[in-house]
């Protein structure tokens, strides 16, 4: 399933929620509807937040992320080790924000293949303002909400398990089950395993 993607900051309500996607897939694995999923989540606080308000900028990006991942996935995802959900979490994350899956292919995947395992200021600085170049999108953002979303980008790195530690520039390679990369090259989805450094 294609899903046509513009660039967006929306990563800086949403960062990394694993947790939260599995409970969307689980109802979604029941046979609720979209409408009875984000009801259910708010009603019964199954993200377990403790404010509205970070639900309502959480639930349409882990929403989309249940959207782009498929049964075989979503069912690895529920069933085996959280090191199995890490990766497939990051592949969702990198199908539904197209900002974000460019940092991974041009950045992060580019220091992998080049056995670079340090990301530094620098990195995340050049990307952001070579994106500014060639989208107005981007140039139009405020310097906090690109700040915000620089912080958003390295946290879905430590959580996913690429970088080694929270305030760190140490970059790991992650360990994705051969399950995953034969699935999503089945799929024809290679270029996000390429993009998470294999």
């Amino acid at each position: 399933m294609t899903i046509e993607l513009e660039y967006s900051s929306s990563l800086n309500g949403a960062s990394f929620l694993l947790f939260e996607l599995k409970q969307v897939l689980k109802l979604k694995q029941l046979g609720l509807t979209n409408q009875e999923i984000r009801q259910k989540v708010k009603e019964d606080n199954l993200f377990q937040f403790n404010n509205q308000g970070r639900i309502n900028r959480a639930l349409p990006s882990v929403m989309k992320r249940a959207e782009a991942i498929d049964e075989t996935l979503a069912s690895l995802i529920l069933e085996d080790s959280i090191e199995t959900g890490k990766p497939l979490n990051l592949y969702a994350i990198m199908k539904t924000d197209l900002l974000f899956f460019e940092f991974m292919d041009e950045v992060i995947g580019e220091k992998l293949h080049t056995n670079d395992y340090l990301i530094e200021k620098k990195d995340i600085n050049l990307f952001f303002i070579s994106k500014a170049e060639q989208s107005e999108k981007v140039a139009s953002w405020s310097d906090s909400n690109i700040e915000r979303l620089k912080g958003a980008y390295m946290l879905v790195l430590f959580e996913s398990g690429i970088l080694r530690t929270r305030k760190g520039k140490e970059l790991n390679r992650l360990v994705i089950d051969e399950r995953i990369k034969n699935h999503l090259r089945y799929i024809g989805d290679a270029r996000f395993i390429r993009a998470m450094g294999e």
